[in-house]
């Protein structure tokens, strides 16, 4: 089967191209992808600094579609379903899907980080020449094949165009709020980065009940939508000739309650930890930093009573959790619509990249 797809050669735009779409193997679905959106991970691997990154590769992890085919063994789903495609999958007999305390399902990590499917080869090929899969998801492409350990089945009235986000930045951010946090009503919160993810963990606060909520950013023009999302207030980095975490710990009469880091810069990680209140703050890691960066503070920050977390895809089990997510949507009890600010033809994902960069866009869909 010969579609469309938005391939990568190593720091060059992404190409779109006819690219072979082979059938699922065992326990393999193959997916007609609707609606697709683009997020910094995608453009980390892009810029050409991802060390686990494989070219040529069709990047793309935030996606929503329709099942075409699936392959021998496959229960979960079947053709015609409504899914959202998982780049943490659930196979439900790991230990650390056994787990209560993660959703760090590990069963096909070693072979998703090598951009391959579990087997070891690759779905895709492009004028005779083999592709690499993205994130166990690929979603930058019209068809994709993913586990079926990678997919989950939604409410088949859900608009894709929407809850595609909930593939990734919505979901890791309201998760930081209400799993790894654990927000508390009538807490005071920081959180550092309003872009997509910041926006989600400010919403999951407001969720939770917190009473103060601020927005840390140096780009003003997003304050505003931080405050619709549940924002109390919102300041700059820039503002002040003090230390963000000096500004935050005199604003709180000691520190906030829970600090989120949403950038992916490991001095603002420092940062966010500092201005954490002494006995009882907790700091939750949510943006990846680059490849080899480390982290660092006093450890008194630690010893006299703050927490250091991290979270990955707001620690939610994703085959359980993501049709539960749809449906807190569709019953309005949490935002996706007004995360979206671009929708676009799928041709134009060159264009949805460069929004994202200019930080014009909170989110840009891709439409097929």
């Amino acid at each position: 089967m010969n579609f469309r797809s938005g391939i990568l050669s190593k720091s060059k735009p992404l190409s779109i191209e006819e690219v072979e779409v082979a059938p699922p193997k065992a326990h393999e679905v193959r997916i007609k992808i609707v609606a697709t959106a683009v997020c910094h991970t995608d453009a980390y691997t892009l810029s050409g600094a991802d060390p686990e990154g494989c070219f040529p590769v069709i990047l793309g992890h935030e996606g929503a579609g329709i099942v075409e085919s699936v392959g021998e063994g496959v229960t979960k789903v079947k053709k015609g379903d409504t899914v959202i495609p998982l780049y943490i999958p659930q196979c439900g007999e790991c230990k650390f899907c056994k787990n209560p305390k993660t959703n760090l399902c590990q069963k096909i990590r070693i072979t998703q980080g090598k951009g391959v499917m579990p087997d070891g080869t690759s779905r895709f090929t492009c004028k005779g020449k083999q592709l690499y899969h993205f994130m166990g998801t690929s979603t930058f492409s019209e068809y994709t094949v993913v586990a079926d350990i990678s997919v989950a089945k939604i409410d088949a009235a859900a608009p894709l165009d929407k809850v595609c986000l909930l593939g990734c930045g919505i979901s890791t951010g309201y998760g930081a709020a209400v799993n790894t946090a654990k927000v508390e009503p009538g807490s005071t919160c920081a959180v550092f980065g309003l872009g997509g993810v910041g926006l989600a963990v400010i919403m999951g606060c407001k969720i939770a009940g917190a009473s103060r909520i601020i927005g840390i950013d140096i780009n003003k023009d997003k304050y505003a939508k931080a405050k619709e999302f549940g924002a109390t207030e919102c300041i700059s980095p820039q503002d002040s000739k003090k230390s963000i975490q000096e500004v935050l710990v005199e604003m709180t009469d000691g520190g906030v309650d829970y600090s989120f880091e949403c950038i992916g810069n490991v001095g603002v990680m420092r940062a966010a930890l500092e201005a954490c209140h002494k006995g009882w703050g907790v700091s939750v890691i949510v943006g990846v930093a680059a490849a080899g960066q480390e982290i660092s503070t006093r450890p008194f920050q630690l010893v006299t009573g703050r927490t250091w977390k991290g979270t990955a895809f707001g620690g939610w089990k994703s085959v359980d959790s993501v049709p539960k997510l749809v449906t807190e949507y569709m019953s309005k009890k949490i935002k996706v619509d007004e995360f979206v600010t671009h929708t676009l033809p799928f041709d134009k994902i060159n264009e949805a990249f460069e929004l994202m960069h200019s930080g014009k866009s909170i989110r840009a869909v891709l439409k097929f």
